[in-house]
Parts: structure tokens; C-alpha cells; sequence
């Protein structure tokens, strides 16, 4: 009953209209003077930020901040793999065959990725899905050392990717618009980066030139609340032990080790 109840109020919200409403609203000069209520209401750090509060335009501006570089360290050896934003540990473990289990709800890395090559690479893998609150720094960097090899898009009008809308939602992370990365490491190791978009304002901006990165590098930003799913080959590593002890982690910290053969 709450899963259509839920569903039905999301339909009737979920309108392109207000979409464009909301991201209009947001970019206006006069929400410049929300900006120091908004860092209030949310607890954010101003000391991170790499501009001064008074220097936002916008709300929305601000939403999309940089931080000072020294802000976020890239932590760890070589051999490990960082999170490529600020968010809640939502869910990880392994790929059950090609299935992952997030809040109760079974999604299919075949519905998630739609590529065959790709869906043969990450079965039995693991997989980290990591959730951006509105609180949250928007930016997305690159979790290694890497190249793309594969970048598009799928999905089109997103639901909530939120605490509701994992456990109520209709399979957000595989059917909300998003922006499926595979990234290879000089060894030969390959992950999957998938940025995945929320209600509204529908938007991920890719911000890399180029398709070799570095680990840390910024690679684009959320124009919302958004989630972050990555995925791991079987056996290639080991997924940070302190995943469940910490429920949230910031770019640059280790989350993931390959295992040294």
C-alpha cells in the first residue's frame, strides 16, 4: 500500500514543469541571500569552501561549490580506489550473479548498464551505491588512475533517489536517466562509474576534457540530489573494511583495495 501511495504522489509531482520551475528558481540573483541560511540549515563548512559566502550568485551556484584543493586529499596507496564524492553508504557487497540488493529492492546490473561487455565484467563483482543529500558537495572526481573507455547515456524522467525512494520508489537506479563510465587502470583493472540522476533537475554536467585521468580529478557535478553506483570486477578487489562503521565517506578516502596477485 505505501509503495503505491508513494508512487502515485511521485507521478503527480514528477513534471517537467516544475522541473524547469525549480531549477529557474534556484539560479535567480535574489536567492543569492538564501545561501548563508541554507549553509545554516544544513551544518555546512564554510573553511571547505573555495570561495567566499558572499561571492555565490545563486543558491544554485553555491549547490554546485568547489572546494579549496587541500579540502579533499587523495588518501591511500596505489592500489586502492576512492570515492569519487561526498556521500552516505547506502548499500554495498556483491553482485549476486548479475543482482544487487539496495534498500530491499533487486536490481538487475543488466537493466543499470545495458551493455553486454560491460554486464559480463561486473557479474559476481561488487558494488557501492553512494547517496548525495542536498547538504552534500556535488562535485564527482575519478576513483584511480584511469581512461575511459566507454561513456553514454540512458534512462530518461528520474523519481527520488533518496531513503524513500530506493524502499518505495520504482527501481530508480535503473530506470532515472544517467551516465554510465567504465574506467581502465594501467594494469589491465576495470570499474564502473555510474552517476545517476534525481527528480527535477534532471542533470549531470561532465566537466573532463579529455578521457585519461587522474585519481581525484574532477570529473563533473550533480545539479541535484543524486547517487553514485560503482561496480567492481569478481575477484580484481576488496571492497574498504570500514564501509559499514563509517556511513559516509568524502572524495579522496579509500574505498576499495585490488587484490595483489
Amino acid at each position: 500500500m505505501r509503495k503505491h501511495l508513494y508512487r502515485g504522489i511521485i507521478r503527480l509531482l514528477n513534471s517537467r514543469r516544475v522541473g524547469k520551475f525549480i531549477e529557474g528558481a534556484s539560479r535567480a540573483s535574489v536567492t543569492r541571500w538564501l545561501v548563508p541560511f541554507y549553509v545554516r540549515m544544513f551544518g555546512i563548512r564554510t573553511d571547505e569552501l573555495e570561495k567566499q559566502l558572499r561571492e555565490y550568485n545563486s543558491l544554485q551556484e553555491f549547490f554546485v561549490r568547489r572546494l579549496r584543493a587541500e579540502a579533499r586529499p587523495v588518501r591511500g596507496g596505489e592500489d586502492e580506489m576512492i570515492s569519487p564524492v561526498d556521500a552516505k553508504v547506502e548499500q554495498f557487497g556483491e553482485v549476486q550473479d548479475t543482482l544487487i540488493k539496495v534498500k530491499g529492492l533487486t536490481y538487475s546490473i543488466q537493466d543499470l548498464l545495458q551493455n553486454q561487455e560491460m554486464i559480463m565484467r561486473y557479474q559476481k563483482g561488487s558494488f557501492l551505491v553512494l547517496y548525495l543529500s542536498p547538504k552534500d558537495y556535488h562535485r564527482i572526481h575519478s576513483p584511480a588512475h584511469s581512461v575511459v573507455e566507454k561513456q553514454f547515456e540512458l534512462g530518461g524522467t528520474s523519481t527520488p533517489v533518496n531513503k524513500w525512494g530506493l524502499t518505495l520508489g520504482k527501481s530508480p537506479l535503473t530506470t532515472n536517466y544517467r551516465i554510465v563510465t567504465e574506467l581502465k587502470q594501467k594494469d589491465g583493472t576495470y570499474l564502473a562509474l555510474v552517476k545517476v540522476g534525481a527528480m527535477w533537475i534532471n542533470t549531470i554536467e561532465l566537466t573532463h576534457p579529455h578521457s585519461r585521468l587522474s585519481k581525484g580529478e574532477e570529473v563533473g557535478f550533480f545539479s541535484f540530489g543524486s547517487t553514485v553506483v560503482l561496480l567492481f570486477e569478481n575477484g580484481k578487489v576488496n571492497l574498504h573494511p570500514d564501509l559499514k562503521r563509517q556511513g559516509f565517506v568524502k572524495v579522496g578516502e579509500p574505498v576499495a583495495r585490488k587484490n595483489i596477485v
